[in-house]
């Protein structure tokens, strides 16, 4: 008793610290309050993230704020189309005496204190460095030098390039399954906010933005211990269970669980994913929502309120489809909340 009290106490202390750090990262980045919810659900959740966005609405603005309001360092690699896993390893050089020399690269160096590595247009990028990512990813762990590097507070955040398709790789399914959430960030809807981004000086000056984020607002060598104090925690009923497998079931038969689309033929639309990680995925997800709105137990809101970004990825459709989109899986997530009654 006295330990499941002690557990609950410290899990309100580290709620007001979260809801502080995601305060601090508003200072730098606004208009998305959404998206930061998202983000900090992700990294209390230990969870890798993909973030899909036009160019210049602030992607890595708000992840260098995430960097800086965790405290530890920020480490980022540009996707190109001749870039090979090596790059990610290793840096190379000509010494001063003129010979080639082959070092760690920054990732590798700065492995015990990195919490946050962005990986920027991570589909311009060979299917070779999907695969070392995946390990990366998986394992939190690479191997160089004849050693093994250790990543023991790693969340990557990629960014994929959704305007231009030359010389751009389709991320496998399983490098996709790896992302804990696939977060769409755009341009804020909000006009006041729209008229700071574009008149205010302080919002092109983004190093002057990083210093509004006090640093270590909430340390990152605590992340690990506190994410899994809220699994253990935060409780499910037997009523959210039982609505949480209704709606795995309607997702992969759909037709079978009366779900219906005007103008798609649900009977052959879904060819796979929805598997036990992605259900577990959001199982974990909505535990840190609820832990972040102040409560030790499920809702349905909280499942419904991250069901999109943690499961869409993770649905392939009819190819047809999949040409247009993320479009058919999202209609057809909603159709699947229509359909199964909520608790």
């Amino acid at each position: 008793m006295n330990e499941t009290s002690t557990s609950t106490r410290n899990l309100a202390e580290w709620r007001e610290r979260a809801l502080h750090f995601e305060s601090e990262i508003g200072r730098a980045v606004i208009g998305q309050g959404r998206v930061i919810r998202l983000v900090t659900v992700c990294v209390f959740a230990r969870g890798h993230v993909l973030i899909e966005g036009d160019v210049g609405v602030g992607k890595t603005t708000l992840l260098r704020s995430v960097s800086r309001a965790l405290g530890g360092d920020f480490a980022r690699v540009e996707g190109t189309v001749d870039m090979m896993p090596g790059d990610i390893l290793y840096h190379t050089y000509l010494a001063d005496d003129g010979r080639p020399r082959v070092e760690p690269s920054e990732v590798l160096r700065l492995a015990g204190s990195l919490p946050v590595f962005f990986f920027n247009e991570i589909n311009r990028a060979r299917p070779q460095v999907h695969s070392l990512l995946l390990r990366l990813m998986a394992e939190r762990s690479a191997t160089a030098f004849n050693r093994v590097y250790h990543f023991p507070y790693l969340q990557v955040f990629a960014d994929r390039n959704v305007v231009e398709r030359e010389e751009t790789f389709e991320l496998p399914a399983a490098a996709r399954d790896r992302f804990f959430m696939e977060i769409t960030m755009a341009a804020p809807g909000d006009d006041e906010a729209r008229r700071k981004l574009v008149f205010d000086p302080a919002f092109q000056d983004v190093d002057g933005l990083l210093d509004r984020v006090a640093p270590g607002s909430f340390d990152y060598r605590d992340v690990a211990d506190v994410a899994r104090a809220i699994q253990a925690t935060v409780r499910s009923s037997d009523a959210i269970e039982r609505y949480v497998l209704s709606l795995w079931r309607a997702l992969v038969d759909p037709a079978s669980a009366g779900v219906s689309l005007p103008d798609l033929d649900v009977t052959n639309l879904v060819k796979g994913g929805a598997s036990p990680r992605g259900l577990a995925s959001l199982v974990r997800a909505a535990r840190v929502r609820a832990w972040l709105e102040g409560r030790d137990h499920l809702v349905p809101d909280d499942i419904r309120d991250v069901f999109i970004e943690v499961m869409a990825h993770r649905i392939f459709v009819d190819p047809i489809h999949a040409m247009r989109g993320d479009e058919a899986v999202r209609r057809l997530c909603h159709a699947v909340f229509d359909a199964t009654p909520v608790p």
